[in-house]
């Protein structure tokens, strides 16, 4: 009895042996599955994204899940299990720029910090409106002024809400803070922007605290050089001519000779909305 039990279990183990390494022999080798995973991959591309052309297709380095985070102004991504950082674009099936969706959410949720009852104010009440985040040691900045000073003189004004930002160069907030201490900032600001020179440099308990209010702000809105400016709430980094003559043809019409401009008033504050 013994031995035909024996038997009788080495005939039912059998086959399970034979169908496990049948079954063993069945499984695709790990290049092939990648390789059909790969395919699929491509040919999801291409029905996905039929406007473009592709060249190469493979394996990228990063792996596992990437997840989306901030740096200063920007989107980055981060994918943990291969430690990779993406400064990339992304854009959906639609063609839609979700990174820049991303950004723009963001800088509009920054920008609500902006209160333009504080700001010093250039320019008529009634012209388009823009933010500025200026150094009065910064050379671009003084180009930027030179550059609405020219618009003005065709026509072209706006109103500027000047905050400064001091933590660049090392005379930036003595400088502002001699602005806003003058008689009159707007005619303090023009003539320091145009390379005056004035010792000793005036101060006050105003100006000073309007600088340091300004540095808080400069932190909280995440501005990180000069100029910055918020037109229509969009963030532009630097002397962008070229935008700025965007926004003023779209804003303001020169007016005839003669006879001052009359744009129309945009809201003092981005919409955050």
């Amino acid at each position: 009895m013994r031995r035909a039990s024996t038997l009788t279990a080495t005939l039912l183990v059998l086959p399970a042996m034979l169908a496990m390494s049948g079954a063993m022999a069945q499984t695709p080798e790990p290049s092939a599955t990648i390789a059909g995973a790969a395919a699929q991959a491509e040919r999801q591309l291409h029905q996905s994204f039929t406007n473009l052309a592709f060249e190469d297709f493979g394996p990228a380095p990063v792996k596992g899940p990437i997840y989306q985070a901030s740096a200063g102004n920007r989107i980055l991504y981060y994918a943990p299990e291969s430690g990779h950082i993406l400064f990339a674009t992304v854009y959906d099936t639609n063609g839609v720029n979700v990174t820049a969706l991303a950004e723009g959410a963001r800088v509009q949720k920054r920008l609500s910090a902006i209160d333009p009852a504080r700001a010093l104010v250039l320019g008529p009440p009634d012209a388009p409106t823009i933010i500025e985040f200026t150094d009065p040691d910064c050379p671009y900045c003084r180009a930027l002024d030179r550059f609405w000073a020219s618009k003005q003189a065709e026509g072209k004004q706006v109103r500027r809400l000047i905050y400064f930002v001091s933590g660049i160069h090392p005379e930036a907030a003595a400088k502002a803070e001699h602005i806003l201490c003058s008689p009159d900032p707007a005619a303090g600001f023009k003539a320091l922007y145009s390379g005056a020179a004035p010792s000793p440099l005036a101060t006050c308990a105003k100006g000073h605290a309007k600088v340091a209010d300004d540095a808080a702000l400069v932190v909280k809105v995440g501005i990180t050089g000069t100029p910055t400016l918020i037109l229509d709430g969009k963030l532009v980094s630097g002397f962008q001519q070229g935008e700025l003559e965007a926004f003023l043809a779209g804003h303001v019409k020169a007016a005839p000779k003669g006879e001052p401009a009359k744009p129309p008033a945009l809201p003092a504050k981005p919409d955050t909305g």
